[in-house]
């Protein structure tokens, strides 16, 4: 007769010791799997399911350890942390290889026409705003207005920004234009995410003590959030972007590429691919998803109303956002 599953494994946290950065990359490949996005809505809701169960004390009968933790991994590749809402499909990280996949070799193929330019990065930056705003921080909801500001305001810029790389890159060496989609979306991330996340810039992002205690709204922690998920997506866009424009410079001189160049655009999103299934992951766990910093670093009313309501605190937990 099996082992009844135990009652007090922690589901609230990854299975792996998210203070090492080999934890936090065993965790977030089984985030961004992209075999998660085919997962049907019978296979997402029964996974909730057995996370409500769970943590409310029953377990199924017959469920195992390995078993709860894949439910755990499927709830949370497609629930939103903080909302607990599902998240729209290529808005979740186990949509970013394949729709990165496919964006990314679009760019770096046409990368020579300003109308090319144009609309890959606007397609791109449409594709990001629903990215920033699906793994948004916090629970707060954005207005319809405020939402539509936002999305105008980072495309512009993106584009604008591809725009005015395009026409530098053309002083340069051929290879350097291949590098303009990588400068023109490392330069728009510095855009998009912050204006896609502005109302947590104004009203701060949940901050909680060690044991998830809400103690207030901090903009200074969304400033550290939204910097350190920059920092991460500029990283997942570097190898895709900056290795297969230089294997693809060389390959284009062959005879057999220049034989058959409806190869280039399948090769180049090939490339692309093997990068992003590692970059991916990889660049997630560059910062811990659950970051944290002193309360001496928070607004000055908040570290008053700390202080008396929870003197002992001197550390804040909150959600970055990916």
């Amino acid at each position: 007769m099996s082992e009844e599953l135990s009652l007090n494994i922690n589901i609230k946290e990854p299975r792996w010791d998210q203070g090492t950065f080999m934890g936090r990359a065993k965790h977030f490949f089984m985030v961004t799997d992209p075999r998660n996005v085919l997962l049907s809505s019978e296979t997402l809701e029964e996974a909730r399911g057995i996370m409500e169960d769970y943590k409310a004390g029953v377990a199924k009968p017959g469920l195992t350890e390995d078993a709860l933790w894949r439910a755990k991994y499927i709830y949370d590749s497609a629930f939103h942390p903080d909302t607990g809402e599902k998240m729209v499909v290529v808005g979740r990280m186990s949509a970013q290889v394949p729709m990165n996949m496919s964006i990314t070799g679009c760019m770096l193929t046409f990368y020579r026409t300003t109308p090319a330019v144009v609309f890959w990065q606007w397609v791109n930056q449409s594709f990001n705003a629903v990215v920033n705003y699906t793994n948004r921080s916090g629970d707060a909801p954005m207005t319809v207005n405020q939402l539509g500001v936002a999305y105008v305001s980072a495309t512009t810029g993106a584009v604008v920004t591809a725009l005015g790389l395009k026409s530098l890159a053309t002083r340069l060496p051929p290879i350097a234009s291949r590098f303009v989609p990588f400068a023109a979306v490392a330069a728009a991330n510095c855009i998009n995410i912050p204006f896609m996340r502005q109302r947590e810039l104004k009203y701060g992002i949940p901050v909680m003590d060690e044991n998830g205690n809400r103690l207030g709204e901090s903009a200074n922690a969304a400033k550290q959030a939204i910097v350190q998920v920059v920092v991460s997506r500029i990283g997942m866009a570097m190898p895709a972007m900056a290795i297969p424009p230089v294997i693809m410079n060389t390959l284009e001189k062959k005879a057999f590429m220049k034989r058959f160049p409806l190869l280039n655009a399948p090769v180049q999103v090939g490339l692309v691919g093997l990068c992003l299934v590692f970059a991916t992951p990889l660049c997630c766990a560059l910062f811990p998803q659950k970051s944290s910093m002193s309360v001496s670093g928070l607004e000055a009313d908040l570290q008053e109303r700390i202080r008396q309501t929870s003197p002992n605190t001197t550390t804040v937990y909150f959600n970055k956002g990916l």
